[in-house]
């Protein structure tokens, strides 16, 4: 694919280190026992704000080309998040072997049933080429949802596939690929990003609806509500200093005559948000199509600066639609504000 992971290497040059846990996860392991990781050298500042500035000025007539066209030769499901490390590339997605059903009138706080299904991560060389299938989650939690990659760690939420309900949060070391389990929260929570100005952990609900902040051993320190909406964040990921960036789609009902509520349009787009004031900075619309008829920004989603040179990488697609799972790398050069 195109320079993304070098520059994503960049970007993530100075970033946060998670002490390593005595317990060893394996690739199939749901992690038995809760790892309290905490950062080494406290909180950071760093001083890379390129992607901050460079997005600011991103607008609706930004010029984004398709550079690349990665297909990946794997069973790969349901995608849900992207991240970037030194050596790998990881994918999240979920296995559906029993869909969710909703019932008539909620049943114990639930909408619907919780459905079966497996997690995964996906750890891929930079080709693409499959190297492990991590497996995640327990019982009723098997949803993997966005992630984000803190320099050191991949940090992975696993939630029922039904809104109001639980999850657990996975911490995978991206160099020897053991799993930790961090924590379990209430609610289902489908993003995660790591502040690494506080050492913080950031997630966001089914929708988006909610925001979290956790400390690394899960303790609730904060909620709020989305001001936004916009469309529903799918993947999220630190962004210099203390801003968080989240790309997501929301399906709009059409006219009558073109299907009604039946036949859905996704509107796709990209937001910053700023972590000390919680409020959306900068909102755009992303409107470039997959190989199976997908907005670009439908799931996994990550961006690098180089300058005003911008780079998106994301994977739309499932494995069982168009021509499989294909992660498409776009390029832009953002104009200066004015």
């Amino acid at each position: 694919m195109s320079s993304t992971p070098t520059r994503r290497a960049l970007t993530v040059a100075a970033s946060l280190i998670v002490a390593a846990c005595a317990a060893a996860g394996t690739a199939a392991a749901q992690a038995d026992t809760p790892d309290n990781g905490s950062p080494a050298s406290g909180t950071r500042h760093e001083t890379n704000t390129d992607l901050a500035d460079a997005f600011d000025s991103v607008s609706r007539t930004t010029a984004w080309q398709q550079t690349s066209k990665l297909k990946l030769n794997f069973p790969t499901y349901h995608t849900e998040g992207i991240a970037y490390g030194q050596d790998h590339i990881f994918l999240s997605a979920v296995q559906i072997l029993e869909p969710t059903v909703k019932y008539p009138a909620p049943q114990d706080g639930y909408d619907r049933t919780p459905g079966k299904g497996i997690g995964h991560l996906f750890v891929m060389d930079k080709a693409g080429n499959l190297q492990k299938d991590i497996i995640l989650g327990e019982g009723d939690m098997y949803h993997p949802g966005g992630i984000d990659f803190d320099g050191t760690n991949v940090w992975v939420p696993v939630a029922q596939y039904r809104p109001d309900s639980s999850a657990i949060i996975y911490r995978v070391d991206a160099e020897t690929l053991d799993v930790h389990k961090q924590f379990e929260v209430k609610d289902h929570f489908g993003g995660i990003v790591l502040d690494k100005q506080t050492g913080h952990l950031l997630g966001n609900t089914w929708g988006s609806r909610r925001f979290a902040e956790w400390d690394l051993q899960g303790k609730e320190l904060s909620t709020w509500e989305n001001p936004n909406y916009f469309i529903d964040y799918q993947d999220c990921q630190y962004v210099p200093n203390a801003k968080m960036l989240c790309a997501g789609v929301t399906n709009l009902p059409q006219t009558p005559p073109a299907g009604g509520t039946a036949a859905t349009y996704e509107l796709g787009g990209m937001a910053m948000i700023d972590l000390k004031s919680h409020e959306v900075t900068r909102e755009v619309p992303f409107q470039q199509w997959s190989t199976a008829g997908h907005v670009a920004t439908r799931n996994p989603f990550k961006m690098t600066a180089n300058g005003g040179h911008l780079t998106m990488t994301v994977a739309p697609d499932n494995g069982d639609e168009g021509n499989g799972t294909e992660i498409l790398t776009y390029e832009a050069d953002a104009a200066p504000a004015k």
